[in-house]
């Protein structure tokens, strides 16, 4: 009975080691004594790994043209920030050296059948509240904020800034006596308000240029598309019309 029992003893030892090979235990002593009943350590905290930053490139700013002609020519060129997009851009048209510039904040459809702003029903319109100051379109410098219509027919807040930019510096180029803002668009950029807060009002908006600092008299008034819609602001208009001409000759 007790060799069997010595023989049993062998075979669960080998099963023991065996089992402790299988799962990766390869010693059963180790070189140096150990309190086997003493609490684990406690784990060592570590920072999660991360990510180096990556290095971004910071945006190449041009400087705009600093004078008018080359400011027009860049304007209409394959830098401008419309340049991409469908459709042939509409330039300013009218005298650049006239006391009154006016300014619209994008071309109409039918502007981009004809290739000139406010043309058509508004374009009629427009030219009628021109007369009643004694003016036309070649006594006056007319220029859009953004030259090519945007499919959504307005101006997208992500390009709005860049265009109100360009459109400052446009007008400081030109040197205007005063500026009529057509609409929301232009009022916006230059007042910081929407029409119906900034109308009614001479103001005057410091603009930086290449050529150094200048002041301008803004009028901000309705567009004349928005006069056909509701045509009983068109009493209101031509009071802002009235204010524009103020002081100026015919």
């Amino acid at each position: 009975m007790g060799a069997d029992q010595n023989i049993d003893w062998r075979l669960a030892a080998a099963s023991a080691l065996e089992w402790w090979r299988d799962v990766g235990i390869d010693t059963l002593v180790d070189e140096e004594a150990h309190d086997w009943t003493a609490a684990p350590p406690a784990p060592v905290a570590t920072q999660p790994l991360r990510a180096a930053p990556r290095a971004v490139a910071a945006p190449v700013v041009v400087p705009l043209p600093t004078t008018l002609d080359a400011f027009i020519a860049w304007r209409n060129g394959p830098d401008a920030p419309e340049a991409a997009w469908r459709g042939d851009p509409i330039a300013a048209s009218g005298n650049p050296a006239a006391d009154i510039m006016i300014l619209v904040d994008v071309p109409d459809r039918e502007d981009s059948d004809t290739g000139m702003l406010l043309s058509g029903t508004v374009g009629r319109l427009f030219d009628r509240m021109l007369a009643a100051i004694g003016r036309n379109r070649d006594s006056v410098y007319l220029a859009p904020m953004c030259s090519v219509r945007p499919m959504a027919g307005r101006i997208a807040p992500e390009i709005e800034a860049r265009l109100v930019e360009i459109a400052r510096h446009h007008v400081a180029l030109v040197a205007p006596k005063r500026v009529l803002l057509l609409g929301n668009a232009p009022s916006r950029g230059f007042t910081g308000m929407d029409v119906a807060r900034a109308r009614g009002s001479l103001q005057a908006i410091n603009l930086e240029s290449g050529m150094g600092a200048t002041t301008v008299d803004v009028v901000a008034s309705f567009h004349p598309r928005l006069l056909l819609e509701r045509p009983a602001e068109k009493a209101r208009a031509w009071k802002d019309l009235q204010m524009l001409i103020a002081g100026l000759g015919a």
